[in-house]
């Protein structure tokens, strides 16, 4: 027995590394910004901003690999025009809108921290979780999309089809698996990987799209005979346009990538005079990044629509067809051989699998910024590894669900790319108004109406995106109200401050028992505190020489978790010393003033409460939504977690 002794420490020891290890970072993807007043060395490290292009591009510029094939079944013969509309969209309209989101929220949060600022109390974190659940949506989708796309992409490989044929799940489950891997070794090591895989993407894409043109030049009755097709089908060049115009929508997944792009702004340098609060030379990155992967992505989408469109047979872009999710890989083994082919589709392969990359940096940037501050996820949610497997599990569920189905998941893909879409556009808009820039304001609403046409035509031609996104959002909301639950009896403020006044009050009564009346403000007249302070010398049966200072909470936003705790002294009717406190709960605040009180003096603070009448149920639910309820249980519950320690913690009398 003696000799199996060591072997508990050890695992004791291996835990402790283990926690460690997750916890690491806390994060280094959100990275923690030291505020407004930061000194100007703290906003400019980072990566170029043509690096974290690549990393965006992954998501952007992958979407090569199927986008063609699907603006072939969408639109037929029509793909080349309707994919122009769609680069007018992603110029004009998609393109300044993140523009201008990349300067009014520069610390990746996006649109949705714009929106944020716009509503207060639960209506507002509501709304926030609400966009969450459509940006998990496209995050997650994005991820397990590109998976299986990448696996359709191998398994259809003329070399490997026999042997894998069958494994298109297996292959799916095993890419999303090692992005995780990737994500838990450390967000450089994707940065890396991503310059990469991007830059030789796009190089052997050149080449196919310059073989595919050379193709159509050499024979030009394609052309004549595409021509004709089109006007014996839709007769004129209004009708095709028009015709385009319904249809567009459903190539949406050609937006991707901007939403990911603000995400991750705060990998981007910036300059040395930047702040937090003024990053500058990030927001010029930001821009730079946007306009540059917009410009390269929508020249691919026009010509690889226009190759594709003449070089492959309909048939072939059906479920099933040879060039169904594939059409530039279908060109480059026809056009360029075997051997090429099968290079373009290894890189395919690599930048479709990796195009998750962006989507997990967005969620790890996105989600820690929004759900821990709320309460509603655990500490360990602001680290970046338990979110990895988290993420990394939906994924896997997600897939499941789907079959590893390229064609299944592009609804609930194109879903939340338009809803974030829209939601920024509509941000942007408000933004110009309230600025009083009278002609952006009619432009970004021009563009916010393209998009929420784009975003409802969508939702009614496959309303399976808005099942699934509803889904997502129902889940986190579920999830968020639990943990804020879970947490609700947690210390929530982070500092307290007293001014000049309070801290007198609290030095002259700490030379006594120091003695604290919570005290509910009603008219503040001389009556309130006579009473007040002679019903708890009663109901305790204190002396009428013991010192009382009262304390009051002003509610201020109930639906706030985490928050600094600042208390003003005030001496009312010339007798009366009142230490006066905004916080989002009264339980809580008091209970983070008894314990820094305590901490200061080094005496334990006494505070005298009355019993709230009602259902103690009804009072917790008080509490939970509106920080009210009853106060004198719930403080000492609060103090209990935050204490352990009986001998040390606040005494809490109620009467």
């Amino acid at each position: 027995m003696a000799a199996s002794a060591p072997a508990g420490p050890s695992r004791v020891a291996v835990r402790h590394r283990l926690r460690a290890w997750m916890l690491e970072g806390l994060t280094d993807m959100a990275k923690r910004h030291p505020g407004p007043h930061a000194g100007p060395q703290s906003a400019h490290k980072g990566q170029r901003w043509w690096r974290v292009m690549c990393l965006t591009g992954v998501d952007y510029f992958s979407t090569l690999g199927y986008q063609p094939g699907i603006a072939a079944l969408a639109a037929g013969l029509l793909s080349p025009i309707a994919t122009i509309v769609l680069v007018v969209l992603t110029l004009a309209g998609a393109l300044p809108v993140y523009r201008r989101v990349a300067k009014e929220s520069p610390h990746g949060q996006g649109s949705i921290a714009m929106l944020e600022r716009l509503l207060s109390f639960w209506k507002g974190k509501l709304f926030v979780l609400t966009l969450l659940g459509f940006a998990a949506t496209d995050f997650l989708i994005t991820i397990t999309l590109s998976a299986a796309d990448a696996a359709t992409h191998l398994v259809e490989n003329p070399h490997v089809n026999s042997a894998l044929h069958n494994e298109q799940m297996l292959i799916t489950l095993i890419l999303v698996a090692l992005l995780g891997g990737v994500f838990l070794k450390g967000f450089l090591e994707a940065i890396g990987v991503a310059v990469a895989l991007v830059g030789l993407y796009l190089a052997l894409n050149a080449v196919v799209v310059v073989a595919g043109l050379w193709h159509v030049v050499t024979a030009p009755h394609l052309v004549t005979d595409w021509s004709d097709a089109l006007t014996t089908e839709h007769g004129n060049a209004l009708a095709m346009v028009g015709v385009a115009l319904l249809v567009f929508p459903k190539l949406a997944l050609g937006l991707s990538g901007f939403e990911t792009g603000v995400a991750v702004m705060p990998h981007i340098e910036g300059e040395p005079g930047d702040t937090e609060a003024r990053p500058t030379g990030r927001i010029r990155g930001a821009r730079k990044l946007l306009t540059t992967a917009a410009v390269i992505m929508s020249a691919f989408l026009i010509v690889s629509s226009f190759v594709t469109t003449l070089l492959i047979p309909k048939d072939a872009f059906q479920p099933g067809g040879a060039a169904n999710g594939r059409a530039l890989a279908y060109l480059a083994h026809k056009y360029l051989g075997s051997a090429f082919g099968t290079v373009y589709d290894i890189s395919t392969i690599a930048i479709l699998w990796f195009a998750g990359a962006s989507a997990m940096a967005g969620l790890l940037n996105l989600m820690p910024q929004y759900l821990p501050r709320y309460g509603m996820a655990p500490h360990w949610a602001r680290a970046v590894r338990p979110m990895v497997l988290v993420f990394t599990l939906v994924a896997f569920l997600v897939t499941w669900v789907f079959n590893a189905d390229v064609d299944a998941q592009s609804g609930a893909y194109a879903t939340g790319v338009l809803v974030l879409i829209s939601s920024a556009a509509i941000a942007v808009t408000i933004a110009a108004h309230r600025a009083g820039q009278r002609g952006w304001t009619i432009g970004f609403a021009v563009i916010s109406m393209v998009f929420l046409y784009t975003t409802i035509a969508n939702i009614i031609e496959r309303p399976d995106g808005v099942k699934i996104g509803a889904c997502f959002i129902a889940g986190i909301i579920l999830l968020s109200l639990f943990s804020r639950l879970v947490r609700a009896f947690e210390l929530r403020v982070t500092s307290v401050r007293l001014d000049e006044m309070a801290e007198r009050f609290i030095r002259d009564i700490a030379h006594r028992k120091i003695r604290l009346i919570a005290n509910e403000p009603d008219q503040r007249d001389v009556a309130e505190y006579r009473d007040k302070l002679q019903q708890i010398r009663t109901d305790n049966d204190l002396l009428a020489s013991d010192d009382f200072i009262f304390v009051e909470v002003t509610i201020g936003d109930p639906s706030e978790f985490e928050s600094e705790l600042h208390v003003h002294g005030e001496v009312l009717h010339g007798r009366y010393r009142v230490l006066v406190l905004e916080s989002s709960t009264i339980s809580n605040a008091l209970a983070a003033l008894l314990l820094h009180v305590r901490d200061e003096t080094g005496q334990r603070p006494h505070i005298y409460f009355e019993w709230t009448e009602g259902n103690p149920l009804a009072q917790f639910l008080r509490f939970f939504l509106f920080g009210q309820g009853e106060v004198a249980p719930v403080t000492r519950e609060v103090l209990r977690v935050a204490e352990p320690d009986r001998a040390r913690r606040p005494r809490v009398h109620v009467g």
